[in-house]
């Protein structure tokens, strides 16, 4: 039941961590007195912002970390280019993104609150959902074909490319609506990455990144807004984080993979992606497109943004502690809302990053 609710509204998130805080200080004040009011004064709250595709996963560990450790965690799901923003204005304690900051980014932010720190924090993939109420059968994608969808150049559900691939299904003569971010969006950049790695047509004409040029379809503020968006249009298709469609019980389709497999989104075939580049970091960061015969090839890690000089002895170690937490018994979290454990060895990097924030 706790699993259906991780989506809400953006205002959610600061209610459930804001009582959170506030249960467990009120319960201690009656309980004791002294030296209890003496450590609710020291309890930190911390601000964040940025990704849509890691709100169900911080909406959920926010929380717990919030009844465990008595700090408050306000994160505000407004998409990755807004986190970077915010990050950047110093206006919030941490920033997430889907894609880590480039080397411009990287040189404004620097010059506003020094050195940053990178570091992994979810593991995920997305999903090609669509409505097509009357199709029982779940639908097969080739990148191609979601590559001349996005494109514009397949328009309806029953043309030959879909037809072909997905054979005794009877597919509708229905236009097929796109549905893409209007905002700043690491979602955006996975999918973009990988549509320009397998589509030379898409890589000269539209290209990677947060924000693109869309040739077709209707936009959406965030990984809620595009769901939302397929959900209430019939003949609609979108890229949607796993989480986001596993939750709200909608339609997805398989997606070839590079071995030539039709394969599902799902947590072991997203951490099988992974699996194949080991070594990942802010400087070479994706794995979409990973070779394996069950590796899903829209798939990628989100990061954390952080400076590594605090303004504070208090507010860096209460960074630290959260995000040292986040990397460890966090991650049950992460399983809990269909995210992928992070690997070992990259929990490994993030805790030696850590370690420099100051």
């Amino acid at each position: 039941m706790k699993n259906k609710k991780i989506i809400t509204a953006l205002a959610g998130v600061v209610i459930l961590s804001g009582v959170a805080f506030q249960s467990s200080t009120h319960t201690r004040a009656d309980a004791t007195s002294g030296a209890a009011v003496h450590r609710d004064a020291a309890v930190t709250s911390l601000t964040g912002a940025g990704s849509t595709f890691d709100f169900p996963f911080f909406n959920k560990a926010f929380y717990v970390y919030g009844e465990q450790k008595h700090v408050m965690v306000n994160y505000s799901s407004i998409g990755s280019g807004g986190g970077i923003q915010q990050f950047t204005a110093n206006t919030v304690n941490f920033g997430a993104s889907d894609v880590p900051m480039n080397a411009t980014e990287v040189k404004k932010a620097e010059a506003s609150g020094g050195p940053v720190i990178q570091i992994p924090i979810a593991l995920g993939g997305e999903a090609i959902s669509y409505n097509l109420p009357d199709v029982k059968t779940r639908l097969k994608f080739t990148p191609e074909v979601i590559a001349d969808i996005y494109l514009g150049k397949i328009k309806n559900w029953d043309a030959p490319q879909l037809k072909d691939i997905n054979k005794g299904v009877k597919l509708p003569n229905l236009p097929i609506v796109v549905v893409h971010r209007s905002d700043g969006s690491g979602t955006t950049y996975i999918f973009t990455d990988f549509l320009s790695t397998i589509s030379p047509q898409w890589a000269k004409q539209v290209g990677r990144g947060k924000s693109v040029n869309w040739p077709v379809g209707i936009g959406g503020k965030g990984n809620e807004a595009v769901a939302e968006n397929v959900r209430n249009t019939v003949g609609s298709i979108g890229y949607v984080e796993l989480a986001y469609v596993l939750q709200s019980k909608m339609s997805y389709g398989y997606v070839k993979n590079r071995d030539g497999e039709y394969l599902l989104p799902s947590p072991a075939t997203v951490a099988v992606a992974a699996s194949k580049k080991p070594n990942v970091s802010s400087a070479n960061f994706s794995i979409v497109w990973e070779p394996g015969a069950n590796s899903y090839p829209i798939s990628g890690y989100s990061w954390v943004l952080l400076h590594q000089k605090q303004p504070n002895l208090a507010t860096k170690d209460a960074i630290v502690n959260l995000f040292n937490w986040m990397e460890g018994p966090g991650q049950a979290e992460a399983a809990s809302v269909d995210y992928v454990p992070l690997p070992a060895n990259v929990r490994a990097q993030a805790h030696k990053l850590l370690s420099k924030v100051k």
